[in-house]
């Protein structure tokens, strides 16, 4: 099931396009808001003054907050491409296999975010279905100070 395609991509880092615009305090507020809804969210994502108080020193952004949220264009390529079968490909049929999250440096307003993603890792192994290709990507966000601020992992299954 893992084609030429997509070995050949395995462990490949690839751009992600453009970086994030900078970070506003009122994206962050804006991204709590509507999370939270209809409480109230933490005012660290919120009031400036509350939040110098705290050990991040000024507000951040909520760890699931998405700078690329608002895009001016869309993405013309990206880790999906490995994922989803083309056709004559095995495995047409498709599950998710959860997801993994790792979180470094809180984003903060005025921050610009990189991302980078690539195939993590393929595997083939026989399921209650047949044969099943469990396909790994991983995606990296990092700030302008070229520090790690989230991992994310996605397990697809194809069968």
């Amino acid at each position: 099931m893992i084609t030429d395609r997509l070995a050949a991509a395995i462990g490949i880092w690839n751009d992600q396009g453009a970086p994030s615009f900078p970070i506003d305090r009122s994206d962050i507020r804006r991204w709590a808001i509507a999370t939270y809804w209809p409480d109230e969210p933490p005012r660290l994502y919120w009031d400036e003054e509350y939040a110098r108080a705290t050990r991040w020193g000024g507000i951040i952004a909520p760890d699931d907050f998405n700078p690329f949220a608002w895009p001016v264009k869309p993405l013309e390529t990206g880790p999906s491409q490995y994922a989803l079968p083309e056709p004559g490909d095995p495995g047409q049929r498709m599950l998710n296999g959860g997801v993994r999250l790792e979180f470094g440096q809180p984003m903060r307003p005025g921050d610009v975010i990189t991302g980078r993603w690539r195939v993590k890792d393929a595997s083939e192994r026989e399921g209650r279905m047949g044969q099943m290709l469990y396909i790994q990507l991983e995606r990296e966000l990092r700030n302008q100070r070229n520090e790690l601020v989230r991992t994310r992992i996605d397990t697809v299954i194809r069968y």
